[in-house]
């Protein structure tokens, strides 16, 4: 069957990508699993600055998901682009790698996109909106302000003519406005969704479990509300989206696909199974063939909401 998509101007050997944050640059797992299996990777975020991240203990387990708060560790894109790219352009070629960007502020963007154009090697951007749009952390997230959305979207827009993948929160008000507005400002896909901001407190010593307090939540309890997103998403937007959150084997992904994503990425589940990416791409083919499925282009987007629904109370699309 036809697993293979050619989108933003390359060739996805299959929809499963690595999620930016929980693969590094690729080099951390090399000893562990085939990377020529996957699609591509998304790496860390690359900040302007070196960042030593927030104080320890930075993951811990909350029911049936993860809450993380690495605070955007990187070595800083001075290192990134001497160090890291190089390694990903002799051992990544045949994959699709994205570069995951962060900030504080819209020239943080800026300067590490700028940075990174000078080195190349890879295939396009995905900007991170998570942060705080002000220097003082005391402003919204990107995501969660339509204008800075805006902003940040059609300022690196001006700098590259590689692929920009906007990544998107789920506790956004209105997820189809939010797509729209990054589309509108020169965004050519969509990563639908980041995680979800929360808190499990000790009690015993009542106090967070996390060293920073508060952080994201990720894994199998984030699924239903990502593929809703996409679902969303797919009825305002006509460029590719990529679907995130709690997907841990074919099934999750393929929910992901019916909804409209085109593409996939896999986090969380790799810190229980380093190879779970792997195996949910080969799981995708395999459902495929016994689906009798030709082409994976026939999976994306075949959902339709069932017309009985329309109209009834809790129906939020």
């Amino acid at each position: 069957m036809q697993i293979e998509q050619n989108l933003f101007g390359a060739d996805f050997r299959n929809p499963v990508l690595l999620a930016g944050g929980t693969c590094g640059f690729g080099e951390e797992l090399v000893e562990v699993i085939d990377l020529d299996t996957l699609g591509g990777i998304v790496t860390k975020s690359v900040t302007y600055e070196p960042r030593k991240g927030n104080a320890a203990p930075r993951v811990v387990e909350a029911g049936n998901a993860m809450l993380n708060s690495v605070g955007l560790a990187n070595p800083g894109v001075e290192m990134v682009c001497s160090q890291k790219i190089p390694w990903m352009k002799e051992n990544l070629s045949s994959i699709q790698v994205f570069v995951s960007v962060a900030g504080h502020v819209i020239d943080e963007y800026c300067s590490v996109v700028k940075r990174l154009e000078k080195t190349g090697g890879f295939l396009g951007y995905e900007l991170n909106l998570s942060c705080p749009n002000d220097v003082k952390l005391g402003g919204l997230p990107f995501a969660l302000d339509q204008e800075a959305l805006s902003e940040v979207v059609s300022s690196v827009r001006k700098l590259t003519e590689r692929p920009i993948l906007v990544k998107l929160a789920p506790n956004v008000p209105d997820i189809g406005l939010a797509s729209e507005t990054a589309e509108a400002s020169g965004a050519d896909g969509l990563t639908l969704i980041n995680t979800m901001p929360g808190l499990t407190i000790n009690v015993d010593s009542q106090e967070a479990e996390l060293g920073a307090g508060q952080g994201g939540v990720s894994g199998p309890a984030l699924r239903a509300v990502g593929v809703h997103a996409v679902h969303c998403a797919s009825k305002k937007t006509t460029i590719p989206l990529v679907g995130v959150g709690g997907i841990m084997n074919e099934y999750d992904a393929i929910q992901y696909l019916l909804a409209g994503a085109s593409l996939v990425q896999v986090g969380t589940a790799t810190f229980a199974d380093p190879r779970s990416a792997q195996e949910t791409a080969q799981g995708i083919e395999r459902f495929c063939e016994n689906q009798g499925i030709d082409s994976i282009s026939d999976l994306i987007g075949a959902y339709r909401k069932d017309k009985k629904t329309e109209g009834l109370l809790g129906g939020v699309d």
